[in-house]
């Protein structure tokens, strides 16, 4: 692992560690929502690690994860950009 991998990331530190300065810390993946979605309440947030792609509801925050592997999230972008999905 590499810093890169770590720039977009959350730090959390442990409930348990009380004030001492041995403390462990945890890197969450920063969940993001798309620019256009604006003041919407209705769409989907993603959050990248090294290994995978979460999306989940911006609803339900804490509500299920799809995973995806990072090969399969930039096929489906693909898709997007070309129109794979648009309606007729």
């Amino acid at each position: 692992m590499t810093s890169d991998d770590l720039a977009d990331v959350i730090w959390r530190r442990s409930s348990r560690s009380g004030e001492s300065g041995n403390c462990i810390e945890v890197a969450l993946p920063r969940w993001r929502k798309s620019s256009r979605s604006g003041d919407s309440s209705n769409c989907v947030e993603v959050a990248t690690t090294a290994t995978a792609v979460g999306i989940r509801d911006s609803k339900r925050a804490d509500g299920p994860v799809l995973s995806v592997n990072g090969a399969s999230w930039a096929s489906f972008l693909a898709g997007i950009k070309a129109g794979e999905f648009d309606h007729s």
